[in-house]
């Protein structure tokens, strides 16, 4: 059976996208419009209960998600491929890489989490594992993450989307799949190229988390910091977004 999947462009290079906790194939905004169609086709997944993929059962862990990239890849007939994660979707592209890291050219970590264990203190466990079932918590997080600066109509319209493209279950399986991985020996000092988004005014996994996670891994890494963005740049920078990851491609391949 097909995976569904969004593509916009139809270069010769192919990247994935996979989404945040948030988020869909089709929830990046205006973002998919700056992309470079000519150098690369672009292949926006869903993870299962998610999106186009909202009636498919699964556990959503990152090893069935990260698989699930991988069945796409062959489905296409792409050999190898460069991969992009926003959020959770940072853990998701180094379990790609754990699993096969002869087919990955790059890695884009856009406000990503890690390979390690995400911190949370008791305040920030009720929040996001009450999220599932309360809407104002998604809204807190929202909030939170990109820094308390935005107006509550875009913090609501992130929120909406969650709730129309994601199950609970699904919203609740991959907050235990993303908040608690523990594999980073399997991704240590790969030599992959590796760019890192932080937003200017994410509290959570800005610049100085991704210094502390993605930074020690991998020895081709670059941090750079979006300004006017929280956790959310493709809203709210989404033509600064775009440049930076089709400048890193283009720099990276052949």
């Amino acid at each position: 059976m097909s995976i569904a999947h969004r593509t916009v462009g139809s270069g010769p290079r192919t990247v994935f996208l996979t989404h945040g906790w948030f988020g869909s194939s089709d929830g990046w905004g205006t973002f998919p419009d700056y992309l470079d169609g000519d150098a690369f086709t672009w292949v926006f997944t869903d993870i299962r209960g998610y999106g186009q993929r909202m009636d498919e059962e699964g556990d959503q862990s990152l090893d069935e998600s990260a698989r699930d990239i991988l069945a796409l890849a062959d489905e296409l007939g792409v050999d190898r491929f460069s991969i992009v994660g926003h959020s959770m979707g940072g853990a998701l592209v180094q379990r790609v890489l754990a699993l096969a890291p002869e087919r990955v050219e790059a890695l884009v970590g856009v406000c990503p989490v890690s390979s390690t264990p995400t911190p949370f203190d008791e305040a920030g466990r009720d929040l996001f594992w009450g999220a599932a079932e309360h809407r104002d918590k998604r809204y807190g997080i929202v909030d939170f993450t990109t820094g308390n600066r935005n107006t509550p109509v875009f913090v609501n319209s992130v929120v909406d989307w969650s709730l129309e493209h994601s199950t609970k279950e699904a919203f609740a399986n991959v907050l235990e799949a993303w908040a608690k991985p523990d594999f980073e020996d399997e991704v240590r000092g790969k030599e992959t190229p590796v760019l890192v988004l932080a937003g200017e005014h994410d509290p959570a996994l800005g610049k100085e988390t991704c210094e502390q996670t993605w930074m020690q891994l991998f020895p081709k890494v670059r941090l750079e910091v979006i300004a006017n963005a929280g956790h959310y740049p493709m809203f709210e920078a989404p033509v600064n977004l775009a440049t930076r990851i089709n400048n890193f491609l283009k720099e990276t391949g052949a």
